[in-house]
């Protein structure tokens, strides 16, 4: 009796020890997340505003978590290549996230994609907004927003604009614009702003529909700024009309936030979200906002894919309207 009573202790002791063996490690592991670089995928080109924003974020984040947190550029499909491949190809360990800008959900509307932009990522957190504007070279003969408009309509389909792709807020809110006011603008889309700036300020395109990507040249007297489709003016272009104001129907800021793929541990997402929140409200990341004319706009991760969810649901209604949708 004695005899089997110790045997199935001995068992149970070391059942015990054996389970302690493949518990600890991942214990120790999730205690000691981050353990090596994390990859901050941007899908956009290096030097745009998106690249401004994340690059400063990156930098405060690395000194919470105690690694470097490294931007990789990944543009490409509208701003939706980087998230969507992380999704396909990316461990769900917390060592690879990305930005996830609002084209996430409208592509799948209107191209057979990949991915499902809400049930193939971990939401991490909201973190900002654009201010969108259109324009133009500081030799356009367009001196106001109503003179581009009025030109596309005397020159239907002779008109253009570069955006940062198709599908992305800055092309929508223009066929928005476009199918408010009757008339016909030729798109050409670009990777990201920073190669889109360069065709605006070669001549290639008449104007730029885009995220504050021409700030630095409307400054310096090198652009013109036509309107921007904010809710009300900015401090920093007062002079500069709203679309809304114009009575043209658009407001547009495109929020953004951080993803990673599905499946990540909840320990290690708070972790993350813990860190990257600190360097949202950083003086640094505060400081490039305000030159980028953006506020913080933070969400958790359940109120981010909230918000997702229902963008997702109600963008399919603007991109039929729009006459994009994949037939």
């Amino acid at each position: 009796m004695t005899t089997a009573w110790t045997r199935r202790q001995c068992l149970s002791i070391a059942l015990a020890c054996s389970l302690g063996a493949i518990i600890a490690p991942a214990a120790q592991a999730e205690a000691n997340f981050p353990s090596k670089p994390i990859t901050l995928i941007v899908p956009w080109p290096a030097g745009g505003s998106t690249d401004r924003h994340l690059r400063a974020v990156a930098q405060e984040a690395s000194k919470e978590l105690g690694q470097p947190v490294v931007v990789e550029n990944r543009p490409g499909a509208g701003g939706t290549l980087g998230p969507s491949s992380m999704a396909s190809s990316a461990k769900p360990d917390g060592y690879t996230i990305s930005q996830y800008p609002l084209g996430m959900l409208r592509m799948p509307h209107m191209q057979k994609t990949s991915y499902h932009p809400i049930e193939d990522f971990t939401f991490i957190m909201g973190l900002s907004g654009y201010l969108f504007g259109l324009a133009v070279p500081a030799d356009s003969p367009f001196e106001t927003f109503d003179d581009y408009i009025d030109a596309a309509k005397q020159n239907p389909g002779k008109i253009d604009y570069g955006s940062t792709g198709v599908g992305s807020s800055p092309h929508l809110l223009m066929e928005e614009i476009a199918l408010n006011t009757g008339i016909e603008l030729v798109h050409v889309p670009y990777k990201g702003n920073a190669d889109m700036q360069q065709a605006v300020l070669g001549g290639h395109i008449m104007a730029q529909s885009d995220a504050a990507g021409w700030a630095q040249f409307v400054d310096s007297g090198r652009m013109r700024l036509l309107v921007t489709f904010g809710p009300e003016r900015t401090k920093r272009w007062p002079d500069v009309p709203t679309a809304k104001e114009l009575g043209y129907k658009v407001v547009s800021t495109s929020p953004y936030g951080l993803v990673g793929p599905k499946g990540m541990d909840p320990a290690v997402v708070k972790i993350l979200h813990d860190a990257f929140k600190k360097a949202l409200f950083s003086d640094h990341s505060m400081e490039v906002m305000e030159q980028l004319n953006q506020g913080p706009s933070y969400q958790d991760g359940e109120a981010f894919r909230q918000w997702a969810t229902e963008t997702f649901a109600k963008d399919k209604e603007l991109i039929d309207h729009l006459g994009l949708s994949a037939k």
